[in-house]
């Protein structure tokens, strides 16, 4: 995991706008912004979809999006991609199965989860035969732990995280965030167990903090927990990049010491993947599994991926006259079936080598077309160049926010927020965690959205800043962070007066209690 120095020791610890500006213009990936459609502050506003003219956006007429950890913006060539495709389908029917088109730079339908599959590879660092493009994470979860959990009397138990969140600054209950953060895991965990006749509470193992005021999980205290119920665990899933704190976990230690006690373990990369490099095949991890409309910037509810080791894809078909196949035990589907025989609608199974043998049915040949065009952008550069580049802009805004400036006296920050994301590069991906006080949320993020501001709230304290490395700017970084100091001076002293009048602020005048805060 690559360690990098702060952005700003070569030109000088500033923090003015104009040295935002210079770090952009030493940006060797500042060319890829204009990949993207970047939403105007007309467009966060607008009632209707019409849209502004994108190629003529100015930096003052463009939101800050800083909000790509919950969904990523979309490529100039989806739209592209996804006519190519529509016109296939709407010249050769049924056809375009199997003919590909010199006009169009997508695959015939039959093998477009295979080019994906193929170009996703490197991104995850694992070999084309180890990937497959399908369902989405929380199906792809269930496949996998349909083939890797396999309960005995003495191995039954599966490790999670099950962290609880920090108790200062906490205003509900414990239990009440550890269930926020397990919900995205926990519920397939869960049914997993219950379906094979056991009882959560008995089988389902949460791996916490040793401190409770920490809003981070060790390495030492993941690897202490393997070690306590190494002899009756059947399987580990944990996060690569945990989603609330960003906290990025040590993948190769945590997996080869699994492994040293003979346990399965599974990653979610939903948060990891396009973020942070990843080398799923060399650090043996036995499988994964991703969303795509995050960092892979390929829509709402986009098709996802999952990973299988070399090791569990082998096929091993009996030479002799029984023809038994041999494989790992799985919930198989006619597309995870030979492709030579797959049409054929035969009796036997049997399955492609590698990943694309846990595919269960044929995956929407629409859905892929967005993937493919975001991974036509990531072939423009590389992931070693990606991080970089994120490392520096994270570590930009690190610094910014943490900065105590005498001069600026709008700010106050040690009474403000505090960031929960781990400081150190190599333990975090994009993504940076404010804690803020309490009571000043609500009112911080309706003054960020109404200065054309995107980023992620998670109740009852927290905003979530993720600055995409293919898209962002070091002076996106720059405007968010003095746009937010100053909404937390004014929601701070809108709280006091407040609280000594007895009244609500007038900051949530006519605010709607339901919303995408209340279901995201």
């Amino acid at each position: 995991m690559a360690q990098n120095t702060s952005p700003t020791e070569q030109i000088g610890r500033t923090y003015a706008r104009e040295e935002a500006l210079a770090l952009d213009a030493s940006d060797p990936l500042h060319h890829l912004r204009s990949e993207f459609i970047i939403p105007t502050k007309g467009d966060l506003t607008r009632a209707t979809l019409s849209r502004t003219d994108h190629s003529n956006t100015s930096r003052d007429e463009a939101c800050i999006y800083l909000g790509g950890n919950s969904l990523g913006l979309q490529p100039n060539r989806t739209a592209d991609r996804i006519a190519a495709h529509l016109g296939a389908w709407a010249t050769k029917g049924v056809s375009g199965h199997f003919k590909d088109h010199e006009d169009s730079k997508l695959p015939a339908f039959l093998h477009i989860d295979d080019v994906a599959a193929q170009r996703m590879a490197p991104l995850v660092g694992a070999s084309a035969s180890e990937v497959a493009i399908m369902e989405t994470l929380s199906a792809n979860l269930h496949l996998m732990m349909a083939s890797f959990y396999r309960p005995t009397d003495a191995k039954y138990k599966v490790l999670l995280e099950g962290k609880a969140f920090p108790s200062d600054h906490v205003s509900v209950p414990l239990p009440e965030l550890r269930v926020l953060y397990l919900i995205p895991v926990k519920y397939a965990v869960e049914s997993q167990i219950r379906h094979h006749g056991l009882k959560p509470e008995d089988a389902m193992i949460l791996i916490e903090p040793a401190d409770q005021t920490a809003a981070t999980t060790a390495t030492s205290q993941i690897l202490s927990m393997i070690e306590k119920h190494a002899s009756d665990t059947a399987l580990i899933v944990l996060p690569g990049v945990q989603y609330y704190t960003g906290q990025y976990f040590d993948i190769p230690t945590i997996t080869a010491y699994a492994h040293s006690h003979g346990i399965a373990i599974g990653w979610d990369l939903a948060h990891a993947v396009g973020n942070v490099e990843l080398h799923l095949h060399d650090w043996e991890v036995d499988f994964a599994v991703w969303c795509s409309y995050k960092y892979l910037n390929c829509g709402p509810g986009a098709i996802a991926g999952l990973f299988v080791h070399e090791k569990h894809g082998q096929v091993n078909e009996d030479a002799t006259s029984s023809g038994a196949v041999e494989y790992r035990p799985r919930l198989s589907g006619w597309w995870g079936g030979d492709k030579a025989t797959r049409f054929q609608m035969g009796n036997k199974f049997v399955p492609i080598p590698g990943a694309a043998g846990f595919q269960v049915g044929n995956p929407c040949a629409l859905a892929i077309c967005p993937l493919l065009a975001s991974l036509e952008i990531f072939e423009l550069t590389s992931m070693s160049a990606v991080r970089a580049k994120s490392i520096m802009l994270t570590n930009y805004l690190d610094e910014l926010l943490r900065r105590t400036d005498s001069e600026d006296s709008t700010m106050g920050k040690a009474e403000m927020y505090r960031i929960i994301t781990p400081a150190k590069p190599a333990e975090r991906g994009a993504q940076l965690s404010i804690l803020l006080r309490p009571g000043l949320l609500e009112a911080v993020m309706m003054d960020l959205e109404k200065q054309g501001v995107v980023v992620d709230e998670r109740k009852p304290d927290v905003v979530r800043v993720a600055p995409a490395p293919l898209y962002n700017t070091f002076s996106d970084v720059w405007e968010f962070v003095d746009i937010f100091r100053r909404a937390c001076a004014r929601a701070a002293k809108g709280s006091a007066t407040s609280t000594q009048n007895g009244e609500v602020s007038s900051a949530f005048a006519g605010k709607s209690d339901k919303g995408w805060s209340q279901i995201k």
